[in-house]
């Protein structure tokens, strides 16, 4: 809008001095030429730069003054800009010529002021915009990182920490921007004192229960054996695995655990993990390797993953073992579309064959905790089925 508004400026300008100067310079002419004709009339010497068909004299106007108008045009004579004005006078042509070369510098001299001023105005002008609107997008795109932050856990996240909300002072705190800064911080701190109130319910639940499921364990052991004693004891040891699940989810939530690594054969874990489950599962080492992570956390993460592969398909269950990618797969339907799509969610199934609770929750964030990349997929061909793809961080040292 800048540049068009100069341009329009410019060429209105122009135009006009334009019309101006010529207006001006042709009624010098006409007045010479008035003044040379009557003179010719008068039979007197004609005044200088007048003359009967003068060399020079454009042949279009000669023309004209011959059939007996009279005319003026701007053309060149001896290389410099003149005007000349030409009337009939006994079939000849009664002509005279001013200097135009002063008019011509005129226009000149405007046309490149107002180039030079145009230019000037732009680039002030886009200087100033420029620097106006990288300070709105610099603080939108800040918003932005911090809005990304916050959707990836990081609840403490806030814009005001960035300098963005006041930075420009009092006028900045009534700009768009500086309100939907304050309200992306309004949010955030909702969000997460929400969350951290839900993460504190669950945690004070799941520790509020497990003193009595301990003392409903024991009491269960004193029961005289039966179909009914079996079927109590079954609840007590489910109700006990859940609460831990649920106390293991607090701490997953809030980042307290604390992550111990060493170097450990993948191979081995796999295998140890397999005989821990006490399932019939293959383990296939295509290429072993050494990797730095906590065992632990590494552990409850696959036997999570063959736990409910067993649980929730159908086998053959195999856990193949190739470099730092540990893959976990089943031959029965497969995992559901939600789970594929948005990942374990808590405390629901597919509703069919395949489902899940916690566990595969507390395998994702376990496998965050160490830096892992846990991936949920069909696999297609060869039976079907479900399969979980752990990648591990690449090992510093290959296992032989």
């Amino acid at each position: 809008m800048c540049c068009s508004l100069a341009a329009v400026l410019g060429v209105l300008v122009h135009v006009g001095v334009t019309r101006q100067t010529v207006a001006a310079a042709r009624d010098k002419a006409l007045e010479q030429l008035h003044d040379a004709s009557r003179a010719y009339e008068a039979g007197e010497a004609l005044p200088p730069e007048s003359g009967l068909d003068p060399a020079g004299l454009p042949e279009s106007l000669r023309r004209l003054a011959v059939s007996g108008r009279h005319g003026t045009i701007v053309a060149e004579r001896d290389g410099r800009p003149t005007m000349w004005a030409a009337a009939p006078a006994d079939g000849r042509a009664l002509a005279t010529a001013v200097d135009y070369e002063q008019s011509a510098r005129t226009i000149t001299g405007l046309d490149n002021a107002i180039i030079g001023s145009s230019v000037l105005a732009i680039g002030g002008t886009l200087l100033v915009g420029g620097f106006a609107v990288r300070r709105v997008t610099r603080r939108l795109h800040q918003t932005a990182t911090v809005a990304r932050r916050i959707s990836r856990g990081e609840l403490d996240a806030r814009v005001g920490d960035t300098g963005v909300a006041g930075a420009a002072g009092a006028a900045a705190r009534l700009d768009e921007v500086a309100t939907v800064a304050r309200a992306l911080d309004t949010m955030a701190g909702t969000l997460q004192a929400k969350l951290v109130s839900e993460q504190r319910f669950t945690a004070d639940v799941a520790h509020e229960l497990r003193t009595p499921l301990t003392g409903l364990q024991a009491a269960s052991e004193l029961l005289p054996e039966g179909r009914a004693t079996d079927l109590v004891r079954e609840r007590v040891r489910t109700m006990r695995r859940l609460t831990e699940d649920l106390l293991e989810i607090s701490r997953l939530d809030s980042g307290s655990g604390v992550v111990e690594t060493d170097l450990h054969r993948l191979g081995r874990v796999a295998e140890r993990v397999v005989r821990a489950t006490g399932t019939d599962t293959e383990v296939v080492v295509v290429r072993d390797a050494h990797v730095e992570t906590d065992r632990r956390r590494l552990e409850r993460v696959l036997g999570n993953l063959v736990a409910n592969a067993h649980r929730h398909g159908r086998g053959p269950v195999v856990l193949t073992v190739a470099g730092p990618v540990v893959t976990v797969r089943d031959h029965g339907e497969g995992y559901p579309e939600y789970l594929l799509a948005h990942g374990p969610q808590r405390f629901r199934s597919g509703g069919g064959a395949k489902g899940h609770g916690l566990g595969l929750t507390i395998a994702v964030g376990q496998a965050e905790a160490i830096g892992a990349r846990l991936e949920f997929r069909n696999a297609g061909g060869g039976g079907g089925g479900a399969e979980a793809v752990l990648t591990l961080p690449w090992p510093p040292a290959e296992g032989g």
